[in-house]
């Protein structure tokens, strides 16, 4: 039984039936954009996109050639209430009536506007929504709304085209690969070779490097039948046809275009001798469509983007304005990731690393920028030495960029939709045989062999991203900096002379008996003489260096982008970072930095977190329960400046596993000023907890107060630090991160808390704190100016403790980035601050005290790191995946094997000797 009365059997044959049947009228295929006022009463069959819907009775259905309205009947209901509830983008199938509108509904701005279609049955429905494994009722199989054209020429029709043939292929407008049900009523040209062994009659199997598609001869056509009939396989043809819906019981489940044929109109046998002609059935249409598709691509057309796709060259040339020529002043025409469609049939040169090969007919070539596929012809195979070559030799290929059909893109690759079927080859430089690592992502050396042999592991795809990344936000910051702002890039010295008081420095020696100089720490003294003078507006992406021990997040030489200007305030200071970082983060995630950023003081940092640099991914806030501690009078008179915070833990977090107590046992080994109590709740009561073994140490008093305030359970885990403030904010601050790294090992806590980047201003930092021995010292550093409300109590030395800095540091997921502040630009202020309150001697820094002396303007600046910034941006677990060349554990570099030993000449030239029974730190 056949789904519809309008089933359509073209020339073919109807089936054999016993009764006859009384004649039925066919519908005609048409497309969407081929109706007109002489249509009027014809039956129809369309096949479209739903691309509007209007409540009640009409659908408009567009395909390649244009649209048409369709209208439901008033007697059939059905169809109506299938309208109203039909979605935009539906593919939809009907049969209806073509009927005149009414004068006064007649649509002048469409060529179909003078008709619409009244709809009788609807014969498929795809919805956007529909899965590739439903399919439409009455059908062999769903509609394709995925199939795309694979425009420009492949492999296996480069090997059979020559001469100009290959000018027909990379012209071309649609592929036999491509055709389905959505192309029905369009009028196609293709090109392609015949199978000889699909041949019946006047039906023939058109085929191309995408795949294949039947062509049929109308009858009558018999000169044309027999033309096809006689060519030869290795003949190529062009092909002018219209698609057509096969009968139902003629089509071809088994092929991705079994559903449709093309019906030929025209054909001509193609000659590589003579040159490339456009066919005459060419429409001045398509030129025309092609110009107004290129137009829209500059004016930003969104909605023809996928059709300025196809046009190819147009594209290239309109990318080409923008991207930057990275092949410019080489021996190659492209790089190993730029070639995609729109370079199909060009003739290229590439270089770079064999990283892979199948088959010995397939390689991939691999350079900085990406992979490229290169297809090895049968009778080139001889010419590459597979065999022999070891991977990641350099070579160079020259060939044809040919499309790969559509089944057989690689989407994960950038170059997936072209291979380069190569024409001739150059072994540039073989590679040893085993090299002391793999370039491959899966099988991934270790950190040392890694950083040992740092030119190999530089070719993996993420050291290649973050190191490009690294420049590009290097350019964006300079560009702002110098363009917008104004600024100029001054570098500074990197061999100065020592600075005490700051961080252990590397000390150079000179050919100067017992003279040496220092390498800076930062530019920190140089660009406040800049200020002084007249270099307002000053910034550089400074080298600096400290003789520290080696973290995830610091080395002893790193990179700052050090910034100073002239008559400003902290504010401003701030709002420039601000503009600076969101001009300068990549693109793809610009949109999700607010600002301004947040802020935050230093003590509500300290009394919440128990530290300066927050993660704010990550909750888990101290409680400060100073007021109830205190009801222990005794316990608190042991404690200058005492404090209590707390941390609660409760189901299912509350548990305390092995590794936490022996974490939280060696940080509480040494403590000084400050203790720890830990305590589960396992009594079968909270009274009974109160009176505890705890209650001993802190009083029922206490541990009643605290469970009622805390509204503490059973099973709860409490970690209770008291002490002396500072001491007791920074204990609970890494019992806070011992925690969080706990709950993460055990997957009670995502790695990256609630997700995003948190940025965050810490301001009204101390401007002195005490050291080990009781001593003041600078927060940040001596030349940091005191807060305005503040200075009153700094030249009577009143309360120095709780005198606070004009600083600021920026803090980016519990990372510090950047830290800076408003100077002291009065040398009488600085004075005083280096004699009176550090007792600093201040000979080494003469030359700073009289540029202040000589009329320098109030300035402050700022020190974004750039090592920690890039691995942020770039989520890599250490600064070292950011840095081309880094250093190992105890500042080692494990290429070179710096540092070395000198030897007894050089110790003699620059007048060192060197105590061997010394021990090493």
């Amino acid at each position: 039984m056949f789904r519809s009365q309008y089933n359509s059997y073209g020339n073919y044959p109807p089936p054999l039936m016993q009764v006859p049947l009384p004649p039925v009228e066919r519908p005609m295929q048409v497309s969407c954009g081929g109706l007109r006022e002489h249509h009027h009463g014809l039956l129809v069959e369309l096949f479209g996109r739903v691309v509007k819907q209007s409540l009640g009775r009409f659908l408009v259905l567009r395909d390649s050639t244009g649209q048409t309205q369709l209208i439901a009947n008033n007697e059939d209901t059905n169809v109506s209430i299938r309208f109203q509830k039909m979605p935009v983008d539906s593919q939809l199938r009907v049969v209806g009536r073509c009927r005149l509108r009414p004068e006064s509904s007649r649509n002048r701005t469409t060529a179909t506007g003078d008709v619409e279609v009244h709809v009788e049955e609807i014969l498929s429905v795809k919805t956007p929504y529909s899965t590739p494994a439903m399919k439409d009722v009455g059908q062999k199989r769903a509609m394709s709304t995925t199939s795309r054209s694979c425009l420009g020429i492949t492999a296996p029709e480069l090997a059979r085209a020559k001469g100009s043939i290959r000018e027909y292929f990379n012209k071309r407008k649609n592929t036999c690969g491509e055709l389905r049900m959505d192309h029905v009523g369009m009028q196609i040209r293709l090109v392609g070779w015949l199978d000889n062994s699909q041949r019946f009659g006047r039906f023939f199997r058109l085929r191309d490097g995408t795949g294949y598609c039947q062509v049929t001869v109308e009858t009558g056509k018999t000169n044309i039948q027999d033309a096809l009939g006689e060519l030869k396989e290795s003949d190529i043809i062009y092909v002018e046809g219209t698609v057509t819906a096969r009968p139902f019981n003629s089509r071809n489940s088994k092929s991705e275009t079994g559903d449709v044929e093309v019906i030929v109109d025209n054909y001509k046998l193609l000659n590589p001798e003579e040159p490339y002609v456009a066919p005459a059935f060419e429409s001045a249409d398509d030129t025309m469509e092609d110009a107004e598709l290129l137009m829209d691509s500059q004016n930003g057309d969104a909605e023809k983007k996928p059709e300025i796709e196809k046009l190819g060259i147009e594209k290239a040339d309109i990318e080409k304005s923008s991207s930057p020529n990275t092949s410019l002043f080489t021996n190659r025409t492209h790089n190993c990731g730029e070639l995609n469609a729109s370079h199909v049939g060009q003739n290229v040169v590439i270089c770079g690393w064999l990283g892979f090969q199948r088959m010995k007919k397939f390689i991939t070539l691999r350079d900085g920028y990406g992979m490229t596929q290169v297809l090895i012809p049968l009778p080139k195979v001889d010419d590459v030495p597979l065999d022999s070559l070891a991977f990641e030799s350099i070579m160079k290929v020259s060939g044809v960029v040919t499309a790969r059909p559509a089944h057989m893109v690689n989407h994960q690759m950038a170059t997936g939709e072209i291979e380069v079927m190569l024409e001739s080859f150059e072994l540039l430089n073989a590679s040893k045989k085993q090299l002391p690592m793999d370039v491959r992502d899966f099988n991934r050396a270790k950190e040392t062999l890694r950083l040992e042999h740092r030119y190999i592991d530089l070719r993996f795809v993420d050291m290649q991203r973050n190191l490009r990344t690294r420049s590009a936000v290097l350019m964006k910051m300079r560009e702002y900096l110098i363009n917008q702002c104004g600024f100029v890039e001054v570098e500074t010295p990197t061999l100065f002379r020592a600075t005490p008081g700051g961080a252990q420095e590397f000390v150079v020696p000179s050919r100067k008996r017992g003279h040496f100089y220092s390498l800076v720490q930062s530019p920190q003294q140089f660009k406040q003489l800049l200020m002084a003078g007249a270099v307002d507006r000053y910034f550089q992406i400074a080298r600096c260096y400290r003789d520290e021990s080696t973290r995830s997040d610091r080395q002893p030489e790193f990179t700052q982008l050090d910034v100073e200007l002239s008559f400003t305030d902290k504010e401003k200071v701030m709002e420039l970072i601000e503009n600076v970082i969101k001009y300068s983060w990549p693109q793809e995630n610009a949109e999700s930095i607010q600002t301004p950023f947040s802020r935050m003081t230093y003590e509500d940092a300290m009394a919440k977190y128990g530290s300066d640099k927050p993660d704010l991914r990550f909750n888990f806030q101290l409680t400060d329960v100073t007021d109830t501690l205190k009801l222990n009078e005794t316990l608190t008179s042991v404690y200058s400046d005492f404090a209590s915070y707390v941390i609660v833990l409760k189901s299912p977090n509350n548990g305390f596993p092995t590794l936490l107590k022996d974490s939280v046992a060696a940080m509480i080994k040494n403590l000084t000023n400050t203790r720890l109590f830990v305590s589960k709740l396992k009594e079968p009561t909270i009274e009974a907890w109160t009176e505890s073994g705890i209650s001993n140490a802190l009083s029922t008093e206490v541990t009643k107060a605290l469970a009622e305030n805390l509204k503490l359970e059973q099973g709860d885990l409490i970690f209770l630090g008291i002490g002396q403030k500072t001491k007791t904010q920074e204990l609970m601050g890494r019992i806070r991160s011992v925690i969080i790294e706990s709950l993460q090992s055990r997957k009670l806590l995502s790695q990256t808390g609630n997700g995003g980047k948190h940025f965050l201003w810490i301001v009204d930092f101390p401007l002195f704190t005490r050291n080990d021995s009781d001593q003041l010292v600078s927060t940040h550093h001596p030349f940091t100016a005191p807060h305005p409300d503040d200075l009153d109590a700094l030249r009577k030395l009143e309360n120095l403790d709780s005198i606070r800095s004009q600083a600021y540091d920026l803090v980016i997921n519990g990372q510090e980035v950047g830290g800076g502040s408003i100077r002291i630009h009065d040398a009488a202020l600085q004075k005083f601050v280096l004699e009176d309150v550090l007792s600093i001697k201040h000979e080494h820094l003469q030359h700073l005290l009289m540029a202040l002396e000589s009329g320098c303007p109030p300035h402050g600046g700022i020190a974004l790191g750039i090592d920690r910034l890039m691995a942020i941006i770039c989520n890599t677990e250490t600064i070292r995946d950011v840095i081309a060349f880094p250093k190992g554990l105890h500042g080692k570099d494990h290429m070179s094997q710096a540092p070395i030993e000198l030897t007894p000449d050089d110790l003699k030239l620059y007048h060192i000797s060197v105590d061997q029974e010394a021990p090493e730190n």
